[in-house]
């Protein structure tokens, strides 16, 4: 689950993504950082919420890359990674559960956003 969820102050954020990304590269990644967390040049906070599944499905629909980080998801289908507690839903896989709703942490985020 992304740390935009849990709502870091903004250099709080970049700086753990800092520390996360395999290929982080600042130039890039800094406004990255500010456009998902809604603090950019085009910031839109009231509806560009971060749905990682959505993002995953739409950029990895494979999911070569997660199935390449996380190896316990090697003969994973993909439909499964890319739901919300999909992988949980197998039986067959020990894998933790989700620390964060995804639909509950948008609502909470809109609300904020709206006494912002």
């Amino acid at each position: 689950m992304p740390i935009v969820c849990r709502y870091p102050h903004k250099l709080d954020g970049e700086e753990y993504f800092a520390l996360k990304l395999l290929d982080y590269e600042a130039s890039s990644n800094i406004g990255s950082w500010q456009w998902g967390a809604s603090t950019g040049a085009d910031s839109v906070p009231y509806f560009r919420v971060f749905n990682p599944y959505t993002q995953s499905e739409k950029f990895d629909k494979e999911a070569k890359f997660i199935k390449s980080i996380i190896p316990e998801l090697a003969d994973i289908d993909p439909r499964l990674i890319h739901r919300e507690n999909g992988v949980q839903s197998n039986i067959f896989i020990d894998y933790p559960s989700q620390l964060v709703d995804i639909r509950s942490s948008r609502v909470e985020a809109i609300e904020r956003f709206k006494h912002v």
